[in-house]
């Protein structure tokens, strides 16, 4: 199977170049067009089940700015069922880089819930396929319209940009209408630029090289809550909200761009209501 990061690294290059346990999942159709040929090169062509029930995909079918798209992700297995959700990939089909974003779960934080904000480039089809622990995949798909995302000014001057690169920030929210018993949400933002390689300088008119946070991970304590392996469509100042089992100790994030650098960010839990 083609590795996640090469699948990234290989149609990074391309865009530069071209500047229930009650019943079973139900089979689907055989791929066509874009999608199926992402079906091969990203899930070695395994097989696919419908998501319904399982997982679900929120996104505008028409996007005010097709830079800062919303995408809400939720999953959740049938009560019962005693497999864990193990891998999300967020799949933005007719992006230069397809594959925005790889989320590895932790085993213990229940993560069931994660929006972010991605750049799209062409009217197109967004996946959001499961991996379970038994390696089954589950997929669905939402249409959304908008364009030219992947190439959209940067909303700050580069110079800007540079000098917040890194900084983080962390917060909790309280229990919200529709949480699962014992889970909060949180959301990380860190400022970077996350320039996407099509973007140009508005003064120079030059193209502004790549780079973006390719690796994210948040642990509370020594336990990981969620890991993101990402690209270029992921929109500048990345920024992650998700549903998890706090466990209360401190909450830490570690990221890496494609230039080398690092960043680290770490915050105390709020205790968790009756405790």
């Amino acid at each position: 199977m083609t590795s996640f990061k090469s699948v990234l690294s290989l149609a990074g290059a391309a865009c530069l170049t071209t500047a229930v346990l009650t019943a079973p999942a139900l089979a689907l159709d055989k791929p066509t067009g874009t999608w199926a040929d992402l079906v091969t090169n990203v899930f070695a062509d395994r097989p696919m089940q419908d998501g319904a029930g399982i997982i679900s995909l929120d996104a505008p079918y028409r996007a005010e700015d097709a830079a800062i798209v919303p995408i809400a992700m939720n999953f959740t297995l049938p009560p019962g069922d005693s497999r864990s959700i193990d891998k999300v990939t967020l799949v933005i089909d007719e992006n230069p880089a397809p594959v925005a974003a790889e989320f590895t779960l932790g085993k213990s934080a229940g993560v069931s819930h994660i929006e972010t904000r991605v750049r799209v480039n062409a009217y197109t089809n967004v996946h959001v396929v499961a991996e379970t622990s038994d390696g089954q995949l589950y997929v669905t798909e939402r249409y959304v319209k908008a364009a030219g995302g992947c190439s959209a000014p940067a909303g700050k001057d580069q110079a800007l940009a540079l000098a917040e690169m890194g900084k983080m920030k962390f917060r909790e929210f309280p229990q919200q209408d529709g949480d699962a018993p014992g889970r909060r949400q949180a959301q990380i933002m860190i400022h970077h630029p996350n320039n996407s390689g099509l973007q140009k300088d508005q003064v120079t008119l030059n193209y502004i090289p790549p780079r973006f946070i390719n690796e994210l991970t948040v642990n509370q304590g020594k336990d990981l809550i969620l890991k993101m392996e990402g690209g270029i469509s992921i929109s500048e100042n990345p920024n992650f909200r998700f549903a998890y089992i706090p466990n209360g100790e401190e909450v830490s994030v570690d990221a890496t761009d494609t230039d080398g650098a690092a960043f680290h960010g770490a915050w105390a839990q709020q205790p968790r209501s009756g405790s």
